[in-house]
């Protein structure tokens, strides 16, 4: 890159003057008494001495150099962009894609299109010719959609350096039925109110025992840390724009990944679980207290939070990177939050105080969203994301298969357990009944705790 130095020294300049070197330079502003036009390329350095110019006739006392670097087109008050980068199109719709152009250009611009798959999507013209001089205005490209599928189209613009590189691009869905669209957009909105329910019959059940024994401390504790660190990395990708910007300089021609839902949900769940928590703290609960096991596993998760923390801010990683740790430790947990309750339940054999309303409106939820997956594979023929996303696929199996085993447990391994009413002492309980022959019968349920459940049954007659 070619580098011219202009110095002024030992004249006074009371009048502006002009450096024009090339015509479409990035701009730079001088005090008024230095400079005519204030549009100078590419400023990189300007050294003033001391003392100031009082006339023309004196000696001038102030020396600046200026570093203009050449060839370097402006950028700031020209661009070229697309209404909408995200596109779906119907198999077989022709559908209207709009360029705008802001500002004029003092050359003729080129914009070349590459198809990444064009037996899914055709664009018409492929290639467009912009005018030198021409102001705010805008071109249209029409996208036929051929067959179903997903297609990446990128544009080079000629000559280089007017528009930014990776700024211009189109990702277009073709898809076989808009019908199966709006199937999938209703069945997304139904499992996250599915979700987002799920939480409050275990806080009702709670309420009305006033009592929260059966329900394990170990997965309330792993569950808020999990939301915790799912809640970090919906709002830091959502509210900071420089966390977003620090995501598009990685992934130029991605979207922003988090939505204003997933943001609702991840700090809805969040406060729903600390007022189970606070339930736990007032409610009885026989001795129960969070695990030696899952504390340690809370205090190493809580450790690579702290490590990856201060790595962020001493810039050793961006906090993009860390907010991706973040989101592993709330994968990792929902592989094992359910185990701590599943084996409860199996000691106790019983899953009274663990709500059932709870795992049913997560088996809605679980169910409907491999639902939706199976709806977009079939509608945009991409059945490679549908198993390529193991993640996603797999957590939600994995999610739906504990819901099972819950459901198993409640209505047929311990559907025969009941929960006794207190009526003397914090260690006995009782349910009388008569029979048809006038025999009194009595069950005692001694020794009650969280991990199992001992009765002695004595008739009387």
């Amino acid at each position: 890159m070619k580098s011219v130095a202009i110095v002024e020294t030992g004249q006074c300049v009371t009048h502006s003057r002009v450096v024009s070197l090339f015509p479409n330079f990035l701009s730079f502003t001088l005090p008024k008494k230095y400079t005519q036009n204030k549009k100078m390329a590419g400023v990189e350095t300007v050294f003033k001495s001391r003392g100031a110019c009082a006339s023309s006739s004196h000696t001038l006392n102030m020396c600046f150099v200026v570093v203009v670097l050449l060839g370097i087109p402006s950028v700031m008050s020209q661009s070229l962009s697309f209404t909408e980068n995200d596109i779906k199109v119907l198999q077989e719709e022709v559908y209207q894609i709009k360029l705008l152009q802001t500002g004029a250009y003092n050359t003729s611009l080129k914009v070349a299109a590459t198809i990444q798959h064009p037996d899914i999507v055709q664009l018409d013209p492929q290639t467009l010719d912009i005018p030198a001089g021409g102001g705010d205005t805008s071109y249209d490209i029409s996208a036929h959609g051929i067959s179903p599928g997903h297609s990446e189209i990128y544009f080079t613009v000629t000559p280089d350096g007017y528009v930014q590189k990776d700024a211009l691009f189109l990702r277009i869905t073709v898809m076989i039925s808009k019908a199966l669209n709006y199937v999938s957009y209703i069945v997304g909105w139904v499992y996250f109110a599915a979700w987002s329910v799920s939480f409050y019959p275990q806080i009702y059940t709670n309420y009305s025992r006033k009592s929260v024994v059966g329900l394990n401390f170990d997965f309330l504790a792993l569950n808020i840390m999990g939301f915790t660190m799912y809640s970090l990395f919906n709002c830091g990708l959502y509210f900071s724009k420089a966390i977003q910007i620090n995501y598009f300089n990685r992934f130029p021609r991605g979207l922003n990944p988090v939505q204003l839902n997933d943001v609702f949900f991840s700090t809805h769940a969040a406060f729903a679980t600390i007022i189970t928590i606070t339930q736990c703290c007032i409610y009885e609960r026989e001795g129960q207290r969070v695990s030696t096991v899952a504390r340690s596993i809370l205090a190493t998760m809580f450790l690579v939070v702290i490590i990856t923390g201060i790595l962020s801010v001493a810039h050793v990683i961006e906090w993009l990177d860390f907010l991706y740790y973040c989101s592993y430790i709330k994968l990792f947990i929902t592989f094992i939050k359910y185990l701590p309750q599943a084996i409860m339940n199996y000691r106790r054999k019983s899953t009274v105080g663990w709500s059932i309303g709870n795992i049913i409106l997560d088996f809605t939820g679980g169910f409907l969203s491999i639902f939706q997956m199976v709806v977009n594979a079939y509608n945009y023929n991409d059945w490679v994301s549908f198993f390529g996303d193991f993640t996603k696929f797999g957590l939600g199996l994995f999610s739906l298969a504990f819901d099972i085993f819950f459901m198993l447990q409640h209505y047929v391994f311990y559907r025969e357990a009941k929960e006794f009413v207190r009526v003397n002492s914090s260690d006995e309980r009782s349910d009388a009944s008569s029979s048809s022959d006038g025999r009194e019968y009595v069950v005692l349920v001694q020794n009650w705790n969280a991990d199992e459940k001992k009765y002695d049954l004595e008739a009387k007659a």
